[in-house]
């Protein structure tokens, strides 16, 4: 039966007052709604209610709420000590440990305390909810309302259908969460849900490029941030994640789905987390901490070198045109002639290949070919990719040439889909994926995932701005290169890409 959201009488209590516990009794009362707090363990309720009323005076003390909003919101919160004063809720929301069986034994006990219409909500981020239900004599009523920490500040809310969820519950769930001032998104029960489903992406592929040895993890974040728009590389992330955080929840989102090979993850985190090198919370992650800051390390000035002129690659026009453009204002010459001059820098312009297979399709001196990502632009950062032939001189020149107006340049080795094309490709392509399974609404898909990774913007709508043809040609030709299924397209993009609509165009 539908929930009263604005009525006086409603009251909701959290199970568990660990962190996010806490963060989403504070925005329920924060909503006008009575929350009751208990914990297992005693004294945390206790413990909890203390830190919540800490938190609401910083922001009265800050001027964000009034004294009165304070006082109200206090009074709203109620510590309880024993389950059985749990029976007056009307919705339970469950934030105990990650552990399928504790959780199971909770719903079952709940069930015998609260009344046949009460929802039971579980806050779980990697487990089943229809697993979670299944032990209940109503899982019916058992629905995923899974927040991200901290929960008031990010505000979306992932609403997840068990198998045999009511209707009317995710759909109370839904509203309640906009109630809290939250996104509030539906998705199927499937391993990450959406948001930490669609963040295979980033990572894992990023440390794919580390593994290769295409660059270092350094410059695989400058390029993310400074070329692509993210507001952290991948690397920092995860420091700042922790890899005892990050690592596992790969692992079980790649078993979870049997092994699909896009979402594989690295070696390379595995034997950091065995090691304890998590990050920022050890002091030493993929950077190095001195008083939680990471320790910055600074691109290489750029060489005096320039090239006598560049023979650039028509096989973009308009990448062509813009490159001729900027060569010129760098007083670099140009070299228009069909096939390059015996001196000439040849500049290559890959979608998804790399400069070697370019090199031997063009009958090019791999010596002296050097390739540049013009995918997103050429004003805030270039990326240079050199083959296993180009010689040092010929990748200085290129370097002091597209170094000369301050502009950062990053050297990286010979890499099908250089790093930004690549890693957004992968980040896109799940996106698809995700939409392809039915698992949320696009529109749901790119305002969760914005919101909940903080990317510059949605996977789909990503994927639009770059261009759906361009997306897929990219991933072609990966795949092709590498031969892993990994790459292969989604069908959602695919057949997008050939009629040329959007990504977010959803079927009749």
């Amino acid at each position: 039966m539908p929930l009263q959201i604005d009525s006086p009488a409603l009251c909701i209590a959290i199970v568990g007052t660990g962190a996010m516990g806490r963060g989403i009794a504070q925005i329920a009362a924060q909503a006008g709604i009575r929350v009751l707090l208990y914990d297992a363990l005693p004294g945390a309720a206790r413990t909890a209610h203390a830190g919540i009323i800490a938190t609401l005076a910083k922001l009265a003390e800050k001027g964000k709420i009034s004294a009165a909003a304070l006082a109200e919101t206090s009074a709203r919160l109620e510590i309880i000590s024993h389950q059985e004063q749990l029976a007056p809720a009307q919705v339970v929301v469950e934030a105990i440990v990650e552990n399928l069986d504790v959780k199971r034994q909770l719903f079952k006990q709940l069930e015998e305390i609260v009344a046949a219409d009460c929802i039971l909500a579980t806050n779980t981020s990697s487990l089943s909810i229809t697993a979670v239900a299944a032990s209940c004599k109503h899982p019916e009523r058992v629905c995923g309302f899974h927040f991200f920490n901290p929960v008031p500040l990010m505000k979306i809310v992932e609403v997840v259908d068990g198998l045999l969820t009511a209707p009317w519950v995710s759909e109370a769930l839904l509203a309640l969460g906009q109630h809290f001032g939250h996104l509030a998104v539906r998705a199927k029960d499937t391993p990450g849900f959406i948001v930490n489903h669609a963040g295979r992406g980033f990572v894992t592929e990023a440390l794919r490029c580390l593994g290769e040895g295409v660059a270092e993890f350094h410059d695989i974040d400058r390029i993310m941030r400074d070329a692509a728009g993210f507001r952290m590389g991948p690397f920092e992330l995860m420091d700042l994640t922790g890899l005892d955080v990050s690592q596992p929840v790969m692992e079980s989102i790649y078993h979870q789905y049997y092994e699909e090979p896009r979402y594989r993850p690295s070696p390379l985190a595995a034997q950091r987390l065995v090691g304890g090198v998590l990050g920022r919370k050890t002091g030493r992650g993929f950077y190095t901490y001195v008083e939680q800051q990471a320790q910055s390390i600074a691109l290489p000035p750029a060489p005096a070198q320039r090239p006598d002129q560049v023979w650039i690659s028509p096989a973009h026009p308009a990448w062509h045109k813009a490159l001729t453009e900027l060569v010129q204002r760098l007083g670099g010459k140009i070299d228009h002639n069909p096939r390059p001059a015996p001196d000439a820098l040849c500049v290559l312009t890959p979608l998804g290949t790399d400069a070697t297979t370019l090199c031997q399709a063009g009958g090019l001196d791999a010596r002296r070919c050097i390739a540049i990502d013009c995918l997103f632009g050429l004003e805030r950062h270039r990326t240079l990719m050199s083959t296993p032939l180009t010689t040092t001189e010929m990748r200085d020149a290129a370097h002091g040439l597209f170094a000369a107006d301050g502009v950062p340049v990053s050297l990286i080795r010979d890499s099908a889909g250089l790093i930004a094309q690549r890693i957004v490709a992968c980040i896109v392509n799940i996106g698809c994926e995700i939409a392809q399974q039915r698992i949320a609404k696009p529109s749901d898909i790119d305002r969760a995932v914005q919101l909940g990774l903080g990317y510059p913007q949605g996977p789909l709508t990503l994927g639009d701005n770059l261009g759906p043809d361009k997306i897929l040609a990219i991933l072609t030709a990966m795949q092709d290169f590498y031969g892993d299924p990994r790459y292969r397209p989604s069908p959602w993009l695919k057949r997008r890409a050939l009629l040329g609509v959007s990504l977010l165009t959803e079927e009749q």
